[in-house]
């Protein structure tokens, strides 16, 4: 029995033909999302915009399908190339130049597969690779300033039904061929791409309903591992639910601390109170509820997935949910509401961009403190023994101007990777980038820095300027670790989503994505912290100030 229903999953995933094994339909379809963003981003005549590119991949599969051995796919795939004209030879593309590549993230090894192709196919596509387009390409460019890719022209299909197969492949193998060239930390994400391809391609292909569709299509990107990526939609909101209860939470040991309220009077009503532990939602644990949606939580570390969990975690459909939590050291369940978030009453707490604490410490919240202030703040604050800059937030650029009075020198904080668009997949490292300027009468007190999962991107980088400072301690936890600009692009349907588009490192090439800024003192909230109204994180940097 066992052996044959070992021969019938062997014949479910190969066949056989004139003593050729070719897997089936996964690998025939992840090769040719391979060529064809190769051949989009590589032929000469592709990059100048001459195909309708998309339509290019629908007329091929059908094709590709029919293929039944290693010689009939590498023959659709030559007929193809060969139809989209002649590659000169490029004498530009062989000259030696002085570019200091990152070497982590480049892959073309798949072109030289001899599972898949035969040796004129791979003597082709590494023809291409040599004689590579260059020039201004229709599909990509670079962004002003920083340089990151622009991903353009491409058609957003605003009617795009998902039962549509075709342009759900069309959607899979644009976003997949995306990251394969223009995400410069492909290196570090927990799954090796190609198998994310590999995985992801019956998910497009049978999807059991729309939301299933756009299920997978979240998946795929939160396997970037990337917490600037994202995907959301009408039919993901109304997946996970758009009813929520009226509180913040903070995860603590795969439980749930109320730490806030989204609407004081609706908690009130619920009895809900700050410090409250919920264990479990409709009979499952948090643990649970976790482990389950984790593949649907975006984020580049462990710290921020449990910061966007939240909606994965509370939200429904339903008006009302049992909670199991503890207060005051008694297990209770009860009840509770949930609400559409337009009704509640939810107020932001702003605090004062700056303050003179106790004990003469500076305080800077730099989520508020704006350009035009910094002047004022920082001569205020400039006799004080201590500044803590809280950055347990997103800042409004005011870096380079703080760092000004903090150093006595200029101090190299970051080096960047760019992506090379005359050799799509390579990244060059750029100069080194310094902040502060010559000032001999700098602040001469101790520099705090606040820091957690909110840390993200600006704030990072943010982090890693004011880090340069003489007597600077960072203080709190890890950090989002995702730093760099931004690639933004639509998908199939008008959906968006964004990528980290730059790789940012300190000046000695030490990568701070997915790893975040580390503090030098690490200290998080705990749970009898929160319920005392206590911010940990802030009293230990005041306690290191005043030491």
């Amino acid at each position: 029995m066992k052996k044959a229903l070992l021969l019938l999953f062997t014949i479910s995933i190969t066949f056989h033909s004139y003593g050729q094994t070719i897997p089936v339909q996964t690998d025939k379809y992840a090769t040719t999302a391979k060529i064809w963003g190769f051949l989009k981003y590589y032929h000469p005549e592709v990059g100048k915009g001459k195909f309708n590119w998309d339509n290019q991949l629908i007329e091929i599969l059908p094709k590709v399908k029919k293929a039944k051995n290693q010689q009939e796919l590498s023959k659709t795939y030559l007929e193809w190339i060969n139809s989209l004209g002649k590659i000169e030879v490029c004498k530009k593309c062989t000259s030696k130049e002085n570019k200091d590549y990152f070497g982590k993230n480049f892959d073309l090894a798949w072109i030289k597969d001899s599972t898949f192709f035969s040796k004129e196919l791979i003597a082709k596509l590494e023809f291409i690779e040599k004689n590579r387009f260059q020039g201004n390409h229709y599909y990509v460019s670079s962004s002003q300033g920083i340089g990151n890719a622009k991903i353009q022209n491409e058609p957003k299909y605003p009617y795009f039904i998902w039962k549509n197969e075709q342009l759900r492949m069309v959607s899979l193998f644009r976003y997949w061929n995306y990251i394969e060239y223009f995400f410069p930390y492909k290196y570090q994400m927990d799954k090796d791409w190609d198998i994310v391809l590999k995985e992801s391609i019956p998910n497009f292909l049978n999807p059991a309903s729309e939301t299933d569709y756009h299920l997978a299509m979240l998946e795929l990107i939160v396997n970037i591992n990337d917490s600037h990526a994202y995907f959301s939609s009408n039919i993901i909101s109304n997946h996970f639910g758009t009813n929520w209860i009226p509180v913040k939470f903070k995860i603590i040991d795969e439980k749930a601390i109320i730490t806030d309220f989204y609407d004081f009077d609706l908690a009130k009503e619920n009895d809900l109170q700050i410090g409250d532990v919920i264990l479990a939602i409709d009979g499952k644990e948090i643990k649970t509820l976790l482990t389950e949606n984790s593949k649907y939580i975006n984020g580049s570390n462990a710290s921020i997935k449990l910061k966007n969990a939240s909606g994965k975690i509370f939200n429904g459909s339903n008006y009302s949910i049992k909670i199991k939590f503890e207060r005051s050291g008694k297990i209770q369940e009860k009840n509770i509401k949930r609400y559409p978030f337009s009704e509640l009453n939810h107020k932001s707490h702003i605090n004062n961009n700056w303050k003179i604490l106790d004990n003469n410490i500076g305080y800077i919240n730099m989520g508020v403190l704006e350009k035009d202030n910094v002047k004022m703040v920082m001569d205020s604050l400039f006799n004080t023994k201590a500044i803590i800059f809280d950055i347990r937030n997103y800042p409004r650029g005011t870096m380079y101007a703080i760092s000004e009075y903090l150093n006595k020198s200029p101090k190299e904080f970051a080096k960047f990777t760019v992506p090379d668009l005359t050799y799509p997949g390579k990244f060059n490292w750029t100069k080194t980038i310094s902040c502060g300027r010559k000032n001999s009468k700098a602040y001469a007190g101790k520099v705090i820095l606040l820091v957690n999962e909110l840390t993200q991107s600006h704030a990072e980088y943010t982090a890693m300027c004011l880090q340069t400072a003489e007597n600077a301690i960072i203080i709190g936890s890890q950090t989002s670790g995702a730093d760099g600009n931004v690639n933004r692009i639509k998908l199939v349907g008008g959906f968006e989503t964004m990528f980290t588009g730059i790789g940012i490192f300190y000046p000695n090439k030490k990568e701070t994505q997915r790893i975040g800024i580390v503090p030098d003192i690490e200290i998080k909230p705990t749970i009898d912290g929160i319920r005392n109204g206590k911010d940990e994180v802030l009293d230990r940097a005041i306690q290191v100030a005043s030491e």
